[in-house]
């Protein structure tokens, strides 16, 4: 364990930028699942490829040209972003054992199958495209991985990148070799579930569906290890840091990952629905890094205000319970078990969806401000808290 903690910037506080990163993945996530929601057929909508997107090509628009930029800029990059940080955080907790001279894993196993709970119970409650359950199976590959010298985790690293760009590239390949089929429709059925039936039936259709809902986690493992992988050589090399060496990083970040991400992305969009994984899950990751480049740089040259930095920085203190609260809030909103707003503003336009995000954001701004007034922890991290920490034996009284 020393010598793999040789290379470590350790650090003993909390580090700004990190709630920040996170607080902008939560929300940026957000930006990515509100257009599920607004959808007809919502969550199995995905699966069949009834989600329509704008070509701001064909009908140049202003509604078509916003919405292709607003999803543009958070379709897979924002859900890496928060991969790579969900590394960073398990990077830390590593450090933080090795400080005190506990053994590692210890009790993480624990810690990502109570993670692994709350993400089966938010699927089958909430949302079926939840991210926790290939998370917590994720981390323990890496937990273990930590105890491992530098050279296994920079194989393990490489080995998962370039096997998911294999794989991401097949499909591609096979995509494009595939006959133009007539435009997809979303399931009747299925949209009038979201839109008039009741929340038990919807809980039947993301268990009956299981696995492929599950999916996602299963064909992106690869890129889940290197995006974690990658979140922990970032944080030993201080990438997070408010230091000289951690300013250097940022800028080569966003230099890298605007201007080799931007354009790939672009690529990626431009080049229609064939593109649509290569897009996703491989150019999509590269912008991420952008961004915490990007963002790291605004916070160090004070062009964020602080106000904005002050919500961020809540959201991400707060981030497991802002993000199953978000898909609740979205649920509430747009299914028939509640306003029912997909089915009442289907149809007039992408305004409505953008400004609902908006309205969500801000919800969970004002909410997370509200709640650490008062508390040190959300409430999810608070019950996760009370659940894995270990409690001391009870002292009897003397007789």
């Amino acid at each position: 364990m020393a010598d793999t903690l040789a290379p470590v910037v350790r650090t003993t506080t909390r580090l700004p930028l990190l709630d920040v990163l996170r607080g902008t993945a939560i929300l940026g996530t957000l930006m990515t699942n509100v257009w599920i929601f607004a959808s007809p057929g919502s969550e199995w909508s995905v699966v069949q490829g009834g989600m329509k997107v704008p070509d701001p090509l064909a009908g140049p628009s202003a509604a078509a040209i916003a919405e292709t930029v607003f999803r543009f800029l958070a379709d897979g990059k924002f859900l890496a972003l928060l991969t790579v940080l969900f590394g960073v955080g398990l990077a830390i907790q590593f450090d933080s054992a090795a400080r005190r001279g506990q053994p590692w894993p210890g009790r993480y196993p624990k810690r990502a199958a109570f993670l692994f709970v709350e993400g089966t119970v938010h699927f089958v409650l909430v949302f079926a495209w939840d991210v926790l359950m290939g998370y917590a199976v994720t981390a323990l590959l890496v937990a273990w991985l930590l105890a491992r010298s530098e050279r296994v985790r920079r194989v393990a690293m490489w080995t998962a990148g370039g096997l998911h760009l294999a794989l991401i590239g097949l499909l591609t390949l096979d995509a494009m070799a595939r006959p133009d089929g007539a435009p997809k429709a979303p399931d009747p059925a299925a949209v009038d579930l979201y839109a008039h039936g009741s929340w038990p039936a919807q809980v039947a259709l993301r268990l009956e569906h299981f696995l492929i809902l599950r999916i996602e986690p299963v064909f992106t493992f690869g890129l889940l290890v290197f995006l974690f992988l990658l979140g922990v050589r970032l944080h030993r090399a201080g990438a997070f840091t408010a230091t000289a060496e951690g300013r250097r990083i940022r800028r080569r970040l966003a230099a890298w990952g605007l201007g080799v991400g931007l354009p790939l992305n672009a690529a990626a969009t431009l080049g229609g629905g064939d593109f649509f994984l290569l897009g996703r899950y491989a150019a999509a990751p590269l912008l991420a890094l952008g961004y915490i480049g990007l963002i790291g740089i605004a916070l160090d040259r004070l062009w964020i205000p602080r106000a904005a930095t002050r919500a961020l920085g809540n959201v991400g203190r707060t981030a497991l319970s802002c993000y199953v609260a978000q898909n609740l809030l979205c649920m509430l909103l747009c299914y028939g078990i509640g306003l029912g707003l997909a089915e009442r503003l289907g149809g007039s336009g992408p305004w409505w969806v953008m400004g609902l995000w908006a309205g969500v954001s801000l919800v969970l701004a004002a909410g997370s401000w509200l709640w650490l007034r008062r508390f040190d922890r959300g409430p999810l991290e608070a019950l996760q808290h009370a659940v894995l920490s270990p409690r001391r034996p009870r002292r009897r009284p003397p007789v």
